[in-house]
């Protein structure tokens, strides 16, 4: 069976934050989130720069994506990104130790091609139950895998911001990469953790599973996560796989500071 994406996507820059950071795009078959490092110099420049990297390599990739090395493109598109930031700051030193995380999917009508660096987040609801893809590049979650603290500490530890990999202007980053077996009835998230930090997964898993249309799910996520206090920004894009005569073509749409580049 011919599959297809039906997505929705949307942005908030919270109820504490004064600008947005993240940024995000959709497309028929490119999603992708990023989220512009806060504390850091020019975050939202960070993100934008890297979410039109994935845009670009959207553009160049053939119609058919049968005999592309799909992983192979999405590194390039990663690691084109991390150039940019330092070029960037090879220019305008003030935008030094800016950087951003990523997480993307690009589909190939049978395959989900997926990379991450960073803490955000790609999470699939498959039968209604909700399963996180991408594992957080965060020093919280190393100590959870050395079994220093537990998950339920990682939530409320003093440094569980600190990142322990991102796209800088320092040095080159190797992103995460691995195919996805995508079926007809998943739905997909890609999320910054402005959702993750406030909504518990039973939370988004409840959203998730609901019978309502993508973009339904993306305005409560966004809703919830600003109802639980919105410390940060708050990036959501919801992908439902379907067959590939309900998936009309819906175009590219960017959010967040992105927007503002093109």
């Amino acid at each position: 069976m011919a599959l297809g994406l039906r997505s929705a996507i949307g942005s908030d820059v919270g109820r504490r934050r004064t600008a947005n950071e993240d940024s995000g795009a959709a497309g028929d078959r490119l999603l992708v989130v990023a989220d512009g490092m806060g504390g850091h110099a020019h975050g939202e420049l960070a993100s934008a720069l890297t979410v039109a990297a994935m845009l670009e390599l959207d553009e160049r990739l053939p119609r058919d994506l049968s005999d592309v090395d799909l992983l192979g493109e999405l590194a390039r598109a990663v690691d084109e990104a991390s150039e940019r930031l330092a070029e960037h700051a090879r220019k305008e030193p003030d935008t030094q130790g800016m950087g951003t995380t990523v997480v993307a999917l690009v589909f190939d009508g049978a395959r989900l091609g997926l990379a991450h660096v960073g803490d955000s987040r790609i999470y699939r609801c498959r039968g209604g139950r909700l399963r996180q893809l991408t594992h957080d590049h965060t020093m919280v979650q190393q100590l959870v895998d050395e079994g220093q603290i537990t998950p339920e500490e990682a939530l409320v530890h003093p440094r569980r911001s600190v990142l322990m990999r991102a796209l800088s202007t320092e040095h080159p980053v190797e992103a995460d990469l691995e195919f996805l077996e995508p079926e007809p009835g998943d739905r997909y998230l890609l999320c910054s953790d402005g959702v993750t930090a406030v909504l518990p997964d039973k939370a988004i898993e409840d959203l998730m599973a609901a019978p309502t249309g993508p973009e339904v799910v993306v305005e409560q996520l966004i809703t919830l996560a600003n109802e639980g206090g919105g410390p940060d920004n708050i990036t959501a894009v919801v992908a439902d796989v379907v067959d590939a005569g309900e998936a009309q073509a819906q175009g590219v749409r960017v959010v967040g500071a992105a927007s503002d580049l093109r």
